[in-house]
């Protein structure tokens, strides 16, 4: 395995550091050392013990007999009985002393060195494969079990690459299904289109009533594309609306108001229950349209005579809404996937729409900081559930 620039500037970094640690220490010690330069004494009587067998006693200076101890100054040139003549402190003498621990340091300083390189680069090194893998388009490419099990900041890192990685697979995940979506469901219309058009020139006597299919669906279109557009402009996050201070509970019955007409269409009723003000920070036109999208869509499931209910409670720090109504409900497997755009739930017998309602609903809620799930009601039907922050 090739080693790369970063391993050797540690690798260097860390060696030069312990070899002149190494080196002042080992200085130190050799300069304080009282013998430096000095070859090691000769054997000496213990402290306090007196003249041996053959020792003559003290002399009258008090320095000993003739065989006894004589200082320095006595000592005959050639120093001590058995012992050769002091070589002093010679160039190979004074050097030999500090060989050993700069020796010593060095290796410990190339072992440790190399190892704490390798301990810093390899993260570093996984992570630059992992990137360079990802740019290939491997978008399941995951590093955190290659950087093994550590507990540090490059550990973190590597989980960060992670969960980056799944995100980028999602979205482009979500981007292809969409393509297709997109695509399957202009397939349709235009080709209605094209066969209206075709018609028109065989039977010009119908032309009227191919002029009115065409306008329906040119109308279908305009539609889809409008809603494919919102969708667009709340993943990028561009919205020109700004953020404002209002109450949510006039926005809900505005939406309600709205509603009205639709709903007494279909032979449904609307139950409000607000009780206190809700102040909020966020776009008035996205969130009046987001919930008119849940509750369009609950009144459209719900059974004739039927009622969908539209409540709101404050709980800690947020406001709770939900929009409940009496129809079939969903299929629990399916009540996480109805927020995706284009899904139709399998209860739904005959597909209305594209799908996308819910869809710009989670994508303007989750743009104010809160929630939208779905339940089915133990009676019968199914509750959304949006939640968001409340002003502070």
């Amino acid at each position: 395995m090739r080693m790369g620039r970063l391993f050797w500037k540690f690798f260097l970094a860390f060696c030069l550091a312990q070899w002149i640690t190494s080196v002042g220490v080992g200085t130190v010690i050799w300069l304080s050392h009282p013998m430096r330069g000095m070859h090691p004494p000769g054997p000496q009587a213990p402290w306090g013990a007196g003249p041996g067998p053959g020792e003559g006693p003290a002399g009258p200076d008090g320095h000993g007999g003739p065989g006894g101890l004589q200082p320095p100054w006595r000592q005959p040139p050639g120093g001590p009985a058995g012992r050769g003549p002091d070589p002093g402190p010679g160039p190979g003498r004074g050097l030999a002393l500090p060989l050993m621990p700069l020796l010593a340091g060095s290796v410990v300083s190339l072992v440790f060195a190399g190892l704490l390189a390798h301990y810093f680069s390899r993260p570093i090194r996984q992570l630059r494969q992992g990137f360079d893998a990802l740019a290939d388009g491997q978008l399941g490419t995951r590093v955190a079990g290659a950087i093994g099990r550590r507990h540090d900041e490059l550990a973190e890192l590597g989980l960060d690459f992670d969960r980056m990685a799944a995100r980028l697979q999602t979205l482009m995940g979500h981007q292809q299904r969409l393509l297709h979506d997109v695509s399957h469901e202009l397939r349709s219309p235009l080709a209605r289109l094209q066969a209206a058009a075709d018609l028109m020139q065989q039977q010009p006597e119908r032309s009227a009533e191919f002029s009115e299919r065409v306008q329906r669906d040119t109308a279908r279109m305009d539609a889809l594309v409008g809603e494919l557009l919102t969708l667009s402009r709340l993943d990028a996050g561009a919205s020109a609306e700004a953020i404002e201070t209002l109450d949510l509970r006039e926005v809900i019955r505005a939406m309600t108001e709205d509603a009205e007409i639709e709903a007494q269409a279909c032979d449904c009723h609307l139950v409000l229950e607000l009780t206190v003000p809700m102040p909020l920070q966020g776009r008035h036109e996205q969130l009046h349209r987001a919930l008119e999208n849940v509750l369009r869509n609950a009144i459209k499931h719900s059974p004739k005579g039927g009622t969908v209910t539209i409540s709101a409670h404050q709980a800690p720090g947020q406001w709770r809404i939900s929009v409940a109504d009496e129809g079939p409900g969903v299929f629990a497997g399916d009540l996480d996937r109805i927020f995706d755009p284009f899904f139709r739930s399998g209860s739904n017998p005959v597909p209305e729409g594209y799908g996308l309602g819910l869809a710009i609903t989670r994508k303007v809620i989750e743009s104010h900081g809160g929630q939208v799930s779905a339940s089915n009601r133990p009676s019968g039907g199914l509750v959304v559930h949006l939640n968001l922050p409340a002003q502070r």
